[in-house]
């Protein structure tokens, strides 16, 4: 299968990647400004610029581009997407894309990728959490859970379609005075309330009965750890699948239940994992409750097609290994970037990360400009992964010179 670069020149050019990352973090710049769309992200100098490996398959790329081309193709050429100080149209971005597809194929060696990219665009760096540049990335997947149609001994755990009497009030309506800003709550009577909080769905069943219920499990923390990724596939005795992804939240904020399990001293900062919280839990049911509704927000999901790859934000399939969730609020959907790091290792351990990626998705947990959560696919193996996934990183953006002059 055709990649992105040279197998045999790798090793020397992983070596120079992060010498250059290294000589990167040295730079000082001060403390970081409150984060806005148009400076959250500069221009890299051409010589700090990093080698443009990439570690995987070209075929995951072209899918992953797809899948950005099929969103922009459809919607008004004009709609806009910053870059930092800067800006262009879906038509732009998709002349862009259809361009970058063809030269990172006619360009496989990373070198000869890398000038011919300098040519044409800048390369845009997140300021990252720090000012600085660092990246904390975290791993989401596609969760695969045995599932029952109906209630059935221990498959009692419900997966909700969205509740009847859950509305969504855009303040705007009712007058520019207000921000522009989604509130869910619940109708009771002629009053609407906040929606109800994890506790009371799960435990006090509130909800029962005003809910279409997807499938039910077995595991109360599977179905939350479901939540988190945002999407999934049920798979029913009869080898049937129904895969639900995200149709809305209940509104209420979110909260990690990895730093309430180390500020109260249950578990130590290098068991931190989902796998680690997941035994923890499976060892110390005392604590399931208390744990789960320290995140009151709910997720409530709807039927998706089978067939491809669960749906990002944009209504687009993700791309194990190629799609990423940001800051929708800060970054520009859709389109390609670039990330440098170290990953989880298949087994152990961990591993070199640089690869072009496509900012499709987003999440209730990523915000700022020093966050990323990388897709990792579906199943076992890559929630294997995706639950080891907390390393820092770079995260850099492509953009034409040409429309800088404008």
């Amino acid at each position: 299968m055709r990649t992105f670069y040279t197998q045999a020149r790798v090793a020397r050019w992983v070596v120079l990647l992060a010498t250059l990352a290294l000589l990167a973090g040295c730079i000082t710049t001060g403390p970081p400004p409150t984060p806005t769309p148009q400076n959250t992200l500069r221009v890299v100098p051409e010589a700090d610029w990093p080698l443009l490996l990439d570690d995987l398959d070209a075929r995951s790329f072209f899918q992953a581009a797809e899948s950005s081309l099929g969103y922009l193709r459809k919607v008004n050429p004009d709609k806009q997407f910053t870059f930092g100080p800067y800006r262009m149209s879906a038509a732009q971005m998709a002349a862009m894309l259809d361009e970058l597809k063809d030269l990172l194929y006619r360009r496989p060696d990373p070198v000869s990728r890398s000038e011919a990219l300098q040519q044409k665009y800048a390369l845009l760096e997140s300021v990252g959490r720090d000012g600085r540049g660092e990246v904390l990335m975290t791993g989401y997947y596609e969760p695969m859970l045995k599932a029952r149609r109906q209630p059935q001994g221990s498959f009692k755990y419900p997966v909700y379609a969205m509740p009847e009497d859950l509305v969504w009030i855009d303040l705007r309506q009712f007058g520019e005075q207000y921000p522009a800003k989604r509130l869910v709550g619940q109708v009771k009577g002629n009053r609407v309330q906040p929606y109800p909080d994890r506790e009371a769905i799960d435990y006090k069943k509130v909800i029962e009965g005003k809910a279409e219920v997807l499938g039910y499990v077995s595991d109360p923390v599977e179905v939350f750890f479901l939540h988190i990724q945002g999407s999934g596939q049920l798979e029913f005795e009869d080898g049937a699948r129904r895969r639900v992804g995200y149709a809305s939240s209940n509104g209420q904020p979110y909260r990690s239940i990895g730093k309430m399990l180390l500020n109260k001293k249950l578990m130590e900062p290098g068991s931190m994992s989902m796998q680690g919280i997941k035994a923890f839990l499976e060892a110390n049911p005392q604590y399931l409750r208390q744990v789960l509704s320290h995140n009151p927000s709910y997720v409530f999901f709807r039927p998706l097609p089978v067939i491809g790859g669960p749906l990002g934000c944009f209504g687009q399939p993700l791309t194990g290994g190629r799609s990423v969730a940001t800051d929708r609020r800060l970054f520009p959907g859709l389109t390609l970037g670039y990330i440098t790091g170290t990953m989880p290792a298949t087994g152990g351990g961990s591993e070199p990360l640089a690869r072009f990626v496509f900012n499709q998705d987003t999440g209730g947990a990523i915000r700022g400009p020093g966050r990323l959560d990388l897709f990792f696919g579906s199943g076992p193996q890559a929630g294997e992964l995706a639950g080891r996934m907390k390393n820092p990183g770079k995260l850099y953006f492509f953009f034409p010179r040409e429309l800088m002059k404008r």
